[in-house]
C-alpha cells in the first residue's frame, strides 16, 4: 500500500501522514512484530517445554497464564505511561524487558526460572501494542485509524507466522537454548532502530501538555475512560473475539491437533500456519471495510463470534474419533478472523476518548481479550487434567466466555452508539464555529 494512501482523508489539525509517517510507524511495528514472535514462541514449544521441565497440562498452561496475567495487569499502567512519557520511552523499556525474558527462557533449566522469564517477557510485551496504536494516532489522519490498527495487528500475525514456521524448525534443528537465545538477537536489532529513528510525533503536531498530579491524575484518567460506554464496549468486543484464536495459537492448538486429532506435528504446524495466514487476509479486509463503513464494526464482531462458536461446536461434537481434515481447515480459517475482529474494539474506544486519554482507553480495551485468554487457558489446563485429556470437554469452556461477552456487547451497544453520535455532532458544531 502506498504512503499516499495513509495521508488521504486528513481533516484540519490531523497529522499529515505520508512517507515520513509510514517510515517512523514501521519502526514501532517492527518492535511489535518481534514482541509477538517472543510471545507466541511457546505455542510451538509447548510439548518440548512439558518434556524439558517435566510438567503436566495445568503446569504447562501456567506459563501462558502467567505471561498473559502480567500482560493484562500492565495494560492500564502502560496506557497511563504512554499518555505521560510518550511512545519512544515506553517502547524502549518494553524491548529491554521482553528481550531479557526471551534470553532468560533460553537458559532456564528449572520450571521456576522459566516462569520468571515468561513473566518478564509478558511485562515487556505489554508495552508494545498500545504504544504502536498511539504512534499511529500521532502520525496518521484519524480516518486512517481503523486501517492503521489492522495493519499493526497484521504485523503481529506475521510475527506469529515466524514463530510457527521458523522458530519451530530451529527448535527441532539446533535445540532449545540455541533457538531461543538466537531469536533474542532480534530484540537487540529493533532496540537500535527504535533509539535511532523513532519519534513520538511529527513536527508541528506536539500534543498539548497535560499536567500530572500524582494518584489523583491516575484515578481521573481511568475513571473518565471507563465512564465512556465506547471504552467498555470496546473492551467486551476485544474480550469476546480475541481469545479463541489466541488460546489456540498461544498454547493448546498444537496439542489439540496432535493428541486429540491424531495429526503429525508437521500437519498440525501447517494448520497453525493457516490460522495466521487467514488472520492476515481477514485483517486487511476488515480494515478496509471499517475505514469505508464505520457502522460495520459491530456486525463484523458479532458475526466472527458466531462463526467461531459454530465451527468449534461442529468440531468438538463430531461423532467420529477425529474430525475430518476439511472441518479442521475450516476451524483454523475461522479462528484466523478472531484477531482482526478483536481490533474492532479499539475502533469503539478511540472515538469515545480525547487524545490525552487514548493510551488509557486502549489499555482498558486491550485487557479484555487477554483476560479471556488467560481464563480459558487455565480452564482448559485444569479440565484436561481432571478429565484425562478430554479435549471436547476442556475446549467447551470457550462457549461460556463467548456467551458472557456477547451479552455485554448487546447491553452496551445502544449507549455507545448514542454517545458517539453526540460527540460527532458536537465536533461538527465546534468545527463550524472555529474562526478563520
Amino acid at each position: 500500500m502506498s504512503s499516499a494512501a495513509f495521508g488521504r482523508g486528513a481533516l484540519p489539525g490531523d497529522p499529515p501522514g505520508g512517507r515520513r509517517a509510514l517510515a517512523v510507524w514501521s519502526v514501532g511495528v517492527a518492535v511489535y512484530f518481534v514482541a509477538v514472535i517472543f510471545r507466541t514462541s511457546l505455542g510451538v514449544a509447548g510439548l518440548d517445554a512439558a518434556d524439558r521441565f517435566q510438567v503436566g497440562a495445568s503446569a504447562l498452561s501456567t506459563f501462558s497464564i502467567l505471561q498473559l496475567l502480567v500482560y493484562a495487569g500492565m495494560q492500564i499502567p502502560v496506557g497511563l505511561l504512554v499518555d505521560r512519557l510518550g511512545t519512544k520511552k515506553v517502547l524502549a523499556i518494553g524491548v529491554v524487558l521482553f528481550t531479557a525474558g526471551q534470553l532468560g527462557f533460553a537458559f532456564s533449566s528449572s520450571y521456576g526460572a522459566a516462569l520468571a522469564s515468561r513473566a518478564l517477557l509478558g511485562c515487556g510485551d505489554a508495552m508494545t501494542f498500545i504504544s504502536v496504536l498511539r504512534l499511529g494516532t500521532r502520525w496518521f489522519p484519524a480516518r486512517r485509524g481503523p486501517l492503521v490498527a489492522q495493519l499493526a495487528g497484521l504485523a503481529g500475525m506475521a510475527g506469529n507466522l515466524v514463530s510457527t514456521l521458523v522458530l519451530a524448525r530451529l527448535l527441532h534443528g539446533i535445540g532449545w537454548t540455541a533457538a531461543f537465545a538466537g531469536s533474542s538477537l532480534a530484540g537487540v536489532v529493533v532496540l537500535v532502530l527504535l533509539l535511532v529513528f523513532l519519534k513520538d510525533h511529527p513536527e508541528g503536531h506536539e500534543p498539548e501538555p497535560f499536567p500530572h498530579r500524582g494518584a489523583a491524575y491516575v484515578r481521573r484518567q481511568i475513571a473518565a475512560s471507563w465512564r465512556e460506554p465506547g471504552t467498555r464496549l470496546g473492551m467486551w468486543v476485544h474480550f469476546t473475539t480475541q481469545f479463541p484464536g489466541m488460546v489456540f495459537l498461544l498454547l493448546w492448538g498444537l496439542p489439540f491437533l496432535v493428541q486429540a486429532q491424531g495429526l503429525s506435528r508437521a500437519t498440525a504446524g501447517e494448520l497453525l500456519t493457516l490460522v495466521v495466514l487467514s488472520n492476515m487476509v481477514v485483517g486487511l479486509v476488515y480494515g478496509q471495510v471499517v475505514a469505508r463503513h464505520h457502522a460495520a464494526r459491530l456486525p463484523l464482531a458479532l458475526a466472527t463470534a458466531a462463526a467461531t462458536a459454530a465451527v468449534w461446536a461442529a468440531t468438538l461434537a463430531w461423532p467420529a474419533e477425529h474430525a475430518p481434515m476439511w472441518l479442521l481447515i475450516v476451524l483454523c480459517a475461522v479462528l484466523g478472523a478472531c484477531g482482526p475482529a478483536s481490533m474492532l474494539g479499539f475502533d469503539f474506544a478511540r472515538p469515545a476518548n480525547p487524545p490525552e486519554r487514548q493510551g488509557t482507553a486502549s489499555g482498558i480495551t486491550n485487557m479484555g481479550g487477554f483476560l479471556a485468554s488467560m481464563t480459558t487457558l487455565f480452564a482448559i489446563g485444569v479440565l484436561l487434567d481432571v478429565t484425562g485429556d478430554d479435549y471436547a470437554v476442556a475446549f467447551s469452556s470457550v462457549f461460556v466466555l463467548q456467551v458472557l461477552g456477547v451479552t455485554q456487547i448487546l447491553r452496551l451497544r445502544g449507549r455507545a452508539a448514542r454517545r458517539e453520535r453526540e460527540r460527532l455532532v458536537a465536533s461538527r458544531v465546534e468545527t463550524v464555529h472555529v474562526p478563520v
